[in-house]
């Protein structure tokens, strides 16, 4: 429901040289904190390190930040580390408080601060409610229906989540577009952070479509980057945010779920290299898993004029970069990013099948011009 990833393209903190490591998700973490402070509250001590099992089995250990226990309340917080991950909540502190509910209440759960609310329909919980995700709920109600049979208590626990700074790093999330405000989604299915999360990402791309479904929109734009996105918007000025989706290199992604789930109207933006080779048919757009074919590029310039000169081709095809073989058919008076819309929006309309979706294709140049726009 946000993905919590960090400006600007993924970097792993960890050496190239060894294999990555993982993390744990702000569900984990929070579940810990809320395990250490209701065993505070029922007994008057804090275990720690605090031991939890996640859902796929594994039983991380979790040592406690800080610890505080008052007169029917206890709170914990636990160091979010996200391993070798590219996320803005590494090293956040989660801070679980637990008190007694009202008897029959059951497990409850509230935003602190830092955590923000959701605000618009389409995500996996209701307008009003905490953005404290179903599988860390769950997780948590488990160590607390755990925690009172064994002190023989009826399970009538609230719990407030809370993020130092969470409104903050907030605004480097998804959550604004999402219509989650005052702060971080309290995330994860498994628990666990995987570097270079490219399944976090897409799910929130699924969670973007799915809002502006619900809000009644039926035009959306995907953008490769906040270049991309910026000059969408000045063609699509009456767009409100939540219709722009950061698809980032996730072509097939957003085009494969608007093929079940379709808008009336995509528009895909994005640079000229990108956009390239989506129009070779990738969908995954990546530096590291995709790369741009010259020969494609030298063969889509000589088939958009076929009279150009007979030195254009052999120079594309030894050009450093795509934005190189672009300024060689600028020159000999070739539109290469006309020819690479097209071919971008036959990929992308091979991937929607039939899908009842009018496409646009946006070519964008480096500061920020429309080089192409087609559909």
């Amino acid at each position: 429901m946000g993905f919590n990833l960090g400006d600007g393209a993924p970097h792993a903190r960890g050496h190239q040289d060894r294999p990555l490591r993982t993390g744990w998700t702000t569900g984990a973490c929070a579940t810990a904190a809320t395990k250490a402070a209701l065993t505070a509250l029922l007994t008057g001590a804090f275990p720690d390190p605090v031991a939890i099992t996640l859902p796929k089995g594994e039983t991380p250990a979790f040592a406690l930040a800080r610890e505080s226990l008052g007169e029917g309340w206890a709170s914990a917080t636990i160091v979010k580390d996200a391993g070798d991950d590219p996320d803005v909540t590494h090293l956040a502190e989660i801070v679980s408080t637990v008190r007694h509910g009202a008897p029959g209440a059951g497990v409850t759960f509230s935003a602190g601060p830092g955590v923000g609310t959701v605000t618009l329909p389409g995500l996996p919980l209701e307008p009003g409610e905490p953005a404290i995700n179903p599988v860390p709920r769950a997780m948590m109600r488990a160590v607390v229906e755990e925690a009172c049979a064994l002190a023989g208590l009826a399970p009538d626990i609230a719990i407030e989540i809370s993020v130092p700074r969470g409104e903050a790093l907030a605004r480097r999330t998804w959550n604004p577009r999402l219509g989650i405000l005052g702060g971080l989604s309290i995330l994860g299915t498994t628990g666990v952070v995987h570097p270079f999360s490219c399944s976090a990402w897409i799910h929130s791309i699924h969670r973007g479509v799915d809002v502006a479904r619900a809000a009644g929109l039926a035009h959306v734009v995907g953008a490769t980057g906040s270049t991309s996105e910026a000059a969408a918007a000045a063609l699509h000025p009456h767009l409100p945010q939540i219709a722009f989706l950061d698809m980032g290199d996730f072509a097939g992604g957003l085009l494969k779920y608007l093929r079940v789930h379709p808008v009336e109207r995509l528009t895909i933006a994005g640079g000229f290299a990108k956009l390239a080779k989506l129009g070779q048919g990738a969908l995954d757009l990546h530096s590291g898993r995709s790369q741009v074919d010259l020969s494609f590029l030298a063969a889509l310039a000589l088939e958009a004029r076929p009279e150009a000169d007979a030195r254009l081709g052999p120079a594309i095809l030894a050009a450093n970069t795509a934005a190189e073989a672009l300024a060689l058919a600028k020159a000999e008076g070739v539109d290469l990013a006309a020819a690479v819309a097209a071919k971008a929006r036959a990929s992308a309309l091979g991937v929607l099948r039939e899908a009842p979706v009018a496409l646009e294709v946006l070519v964008v140049g480096r500061k920020g011009e429309a080089l192409a726009r087609l559909g």
